[in-house]
């Protein structure tokens, strides 16, 4: 099952036991797919479609025990730190590996639903489809549709009114095949009142073949309910990673993305507010760290519709030996969106010249009662403060590493602690 065709889709639909609509969406996507171009903005994308595997499950189903999962692949989760912040730091767990969720263990006994989203399609069919492709549609552009034809995977969470989780939900997607593409989709919903935190973790083996990974995110935020969806990427420099990440906001309710972007080959995301709402908060603080040969482009998106909201991009760009790391952005306060407020600001560290930065906004201001600020800074690595700590015994190599921790110091403040020292890890390596 390598060919993207109808008869794959038909056999997609068979192996996973999904329902006659579904079919339909899926063959519809596929027909999207096969019409519509790569996007004209961003970085130019030259992906061989017939060379990714679409689809791969050799595993024994869904398990919520550690010690019936394969070895192999029980190993290559403990290896990665996986299983131990299961067990010390969160209410629930879903990891995904390669193209379906393998492992779920919910510790709270709270009543919410979480569980994958292909679970979520048979168990609770009248709500998967309330909110599946509601958000994100499956013809916005070339990778929604390849997402709407094969996906597979990913959460689907709802937090009922006035709960709050005493500790986050994770999911965690690893790729282990070559040349694997990664279509999963997650759909959150945060019930009026109710407050949750949700950490993804995201990672493919070094030497991987061209992979591709075009997961769809869709998050209801409710009226005075709050989100935080904390993502940490460290994919190999082999990866085409091309997700697309959207909240609405309703009344009084807050979202707010943490995005960390270590990995990939390329890298397009733009993580979404709809702050559809009166008096709806949304926020972005994300970081790029480009290294050779990798082209990160990734920002955020915030559209105003209620009235007083507010929203906050903080983006953090570091661009070292040749890699190339853009911040790209939209905001838009539209004329009934009177009272509010959206802040702007990118830091951008270029550690040496042969690597490049670029700062692409798109600020739209319909109303006269309203205002946007954008401020954006694009420094060199001083040399004065490597002098500084050079003299007090650092090779330049550490030195640079101690000024890149502190540029990224907001970022780390926002995780977990456990995820705070793995970012620190990932960065030093």
């Amino acid at each position: 099952m390598t060919k993207l065709n109808e008869e794959f889709i038909r056999n997609l639909v068979k192996i996973k036991n999904e329902p006659k609509w579904m079919e339909e969406f899926r063959l519809k996507s596929l027909e999207e797919f096969f019409k519509l171009d790569n996007p004209k903005f961003g970085i130019k994308l030259d992906i061989d479609f017939d060379k990714i595997v679409y689809y791969k499950n050799d595993l024994e189903g869904l398990k919520s025990n550690w010690a019936e999962v394969k070895e192999s692949v029980k190993d290559t989760f403990e290896n990665l730190g996986v299983i131990r912040a299961e067990e010390k730091y969160l209410d629930g767990v879903t990891n995904q590996y390669e193209s379906e969720v393998i492992y779920h263990k919910q510790r709270t006994d709270k009543n919410i639903i979480f569980t994958s989203t292909d679970e979520a399609l048979q168990k609770y069919p009248e709500l998967f489809k309330k909110y599946f492709n509601n958000l994100v549609k499956y013809n916005e552009n070339k990778y929604t549709a390849l997402n709407g034809a094969v996906w597979s995977g990913g959460s689907f969470i709802y937090i009922p009114p006035h709960t709050k989780l005493d500790r986050p939900l994770q999911s965690y997607f690893r790729i282990e095949t070559d040349a694997l593409g990664q279509f999963e989709r997650t759909i959150i919903i945060v019930d009026d009142y109710a407050e949750l935190e949700y950490i993804e973790g995201c990672t493919a083996k070094t030497k991987a073949k061209t992979t591709l990974h075009a997961g769809v995110v869709e998050i209801y935020v409710g009226k005075h309910a709050k989100c935080r969806y904390s993502t940490i990427q460290n994919w190999s420099t082999d990866v085409y990673n091309l997700v697309t990440k959207r909240a609405i906001v309703e009344e009084d309710g807050q979202m707010e993305w943490i995005d960390g972007n270590i990995g990939s080959k390329v890298t397009m995301k733009y993580p979404a507010c709809i702050l559809k709402g009166d008096r709806a908060r949304g926020k972005s603080l994300s970081i790029a760290y480009a290294k050779s040969k990798q082209q990160l482009d990734a920002g955020a998106k915030m559209i105003h519709i209620g009235k007083d909201t507010k929203s906050n991009i903080i983006s953090k760009s570091i661009a070292a030996d040749g890699g190339v790391a853009n911040y790209r952005g939209w905001v838009k306060i539209t004329k009934g969106a009177t009272g509010s407020k959206a802040s702007i600001k990118c830091d951008t560290i270029i550690m040496d010249k042969l690597s490049k930065s670029n700062t692409y906004p798109k600020n739209s201001l319909e109303n006269t009662q309203s205002f946007i600020e954008h401020e954006a800074v694009v420094s060199k690595v001083s040399g004065e403060k490597l002098f500084y700590l050079m003299s007090k015994g650092l090779s330049e190599d550490k030195a640079k590493e101690l000024l890149i921790l502190g540029f990224v110091t907001d970022f780390k403040k926002s995780l977990p602690m456990e995820y705070a020292v793995e970012l620190n890890r990932l960065l030093k390596d």
